[in-house]
């Protein structure tokens, strides 16, 4: 028998184990977030090696990145399916293959499917189970633990940033790939850490839930038949329905297309998909920036260090901020300025023409970068719940992967026609300031609307003679929609014969 318990579901710990699966979110969050950065590092010798221009060698982050959130779905699909652990070591194996057939490459367009589509597939597979298994262990401390998780990217691209211009001297390109891909096989260990939660539970719960439904689905097959004898009708009809139903129901159980209805996730999927269009770009191109101004190579790379290090403080201080009573029941507003400040940043990229004016962009760059990925999926489970929040991470990043694709390209573009990198930053800037004023704006908006909504559903409920008018006018429409007109009259006539019949047997 199953025990007393069963029923129950375990609430989230808000801590002990739950730190163990921080730490490898960290990991593989890191990674994920923090590797199509750090190769920016190879692309002016990939360059050179291939003989491509600035558009096409920023094609290789383009499309690892777009891939990265374009699998989103299918990433959720499969930890609804599996859970968050094996998914992560899957993605672990892949990103090592990918980047290990890299080193293999001999044109630019292998190296786009082994390092833009293998490896950001498995680098997918990294991002979406992290985060969502964090939301499972955590409810209350849930904006610090996303925080401190998310720390995992400015920590990695700090390290990987001076490790690849180390790897790239000694064992060039192709074998700096070949180490690369070793070292991302530590994805499957950051996965081994992430145990499931409530399993048992689930599993009990599960196999009451289908016991229950296959003997209701027996009765309802048994009633339906004697009916169907009765009075002689076919039954291939209703089963194609109810078959096509429950292929719905099986896709609507992992992604829920039901989202698209909800206002905050609405505004929050447009602004999101705006502000990616110049959120990548800038990063790509900051240390061929460097090099373009005649800064040495080491020099370049440790403007991605500062970044990452002003980043890596940005993001659990962020996270303390957010959960803050002041901050947290308006977080999205706070969103909102980060999302616009980072754009300010790359407007004021083109004033920073030495090396120091470059160092204080990387600083404010890295502080306002850090403040948006620490918010980044904690406003979105804030609109949807932790429910629906699997299916909408999946149903966000697919939408995000276009304008993600399309960025550096789009900056890539805009270098090798004017010859001058001011004008990718301004675009990136401008594109961000408009989707965090959008932001802005529409939240506001949908904090009025739901202030309003509440404000007439308690209403209602204080109001017993609105609700005994409406139950009234709910009677009187049923009367008035069962009177006899002559639309109604095949139907009533048909009901008629049938009840005829029914009487007869």
């Amino acid at each position: 028998p199953a025990p007393a318990e069963a029923g129950r579901v375990p609430g989230p710990p808000d801590g002990g184990w739950g730190w163990v699966v921080v730490f490898g979110a960290f990991v593989s969050i890191g990674f994920a977030y923090a590797f199509p950065k750090g190769l920016a590092i190879f692309f002016k010798e990939i360059q050179d090696f291939f003989g491509t221009s600035y558009s096409e060698i920023a094609w290789v982050s383009s499309i690892m990145l777009a891939t990265t959130y374009g699998a989103g779905p299918i990433s959720s699909v499969l930890v609804n399916r599996y859970g968050s652990r094996p998914v992560v070591m899957f993605g672990g194996l892949l990103c090592g293959a990918g980047m290990i057939s890299a080193a293999f490459c001999t044109s630019i367009l292998q190296l786009y499917i082994c390092v833009g589509f293998i490896t950001g597939f498995g680098l997918a597979l990294n991002l979406q189970p992290s985060v969502i298994i964090i939301g499972k262990y955590f409810l209350k401390r849930r904006p610090i633990a996303n925080g401190l998780a998310m720390a995992g990217s400015p920590v990695m691209l700090c390290t990987l940033a001076p490790l690849n211009q180390f790897l790239f001297d000694n064992f060039g390109w192709r074998g700096s790939f070949l180490i690369l891909g070793a070292i991302l096989l530590n994805c499957c260990v950051a996965g081994a850490l992430f145990r499931p939660i409530g399993a048992g539970t689930a599993l009990v719960k599960t196999q009451v839930a289908e016991d229950g439904k296959d003997a209701l689905k027996g009765k309802v097959t048994e009633d339906g038949k004697e009916m169907s004898s009765t009075l002689n009708i076919p039954m291939e009809n209703k089963t194609e329905e109810e078959e096509g139903k429950d292929c719905f129901e099986k896709i609507n159980q992992y992604l829920d297309f039901s989202l698209f209805k909800h206002r905050g996730f609405l505004i929050y999927l447009i602004g999101n998909v705006l502000m990616f269009l110049g959120f990548f770009a800038p990063i790509v191109f900051l240390a061929p920036y460097a090099k373009h101004t005649g800064i040495d190579e080491y020099s370049a790379a440790f403007l991605l260090s500062i970044l990452a290090i002003v980043d890596m403080v940005a993001r659990p201080t962020t996270g303390i901020v957010a959960n803050s009573r002041w901050v947290r029941p308006r977080i999205q507003y706070f969103f909102s300025f980060a999302i616009a400040f980072n754009g300010a940043c790359h407007l004021l990229c083109p004033l920073a023409s030495s090396y120091t004016g470059l160092i204080v962009y990387s600083s404010f760059f890295g502080l306002a970068f850090g403040m948006v990925c620490a918010m980044l999926f904690e406003t979105l489970m804030d609109l949807v719940g932790a429910a629906r929040f699997t299916s909408a991470v999946g149903l966000v990043t697919i939408a995000e992967c276009c304008t993600i694709l399309l960025g550096p390209p789009i900056g890539g573009i805009l270098i090798d026609t004017f010859g001058d990198y001011k004008y990718m930053f301004i675009k990136c800037g401008a594109v961000m300031v408009l989707a965090g004023t959008f932001l802005f704006i529409m939240n506001y908006y949908n904090y009025r609307m739901l202030a309003k909504e509440e404000k007439e559903r308690k209403t209602k409920e204080e109001d017993p003679k609105s609700v005994r008018t409406e139950n009234e006018g709910r009677k009187n429409w049923n009367k008035d929609s069962t009177q006899d007109g002559p639309e109604l009259e095949p139907l009533r006539e048909e009901g008629e014969e049938v009840k005829k019949e029914m009487n007869g047997t």
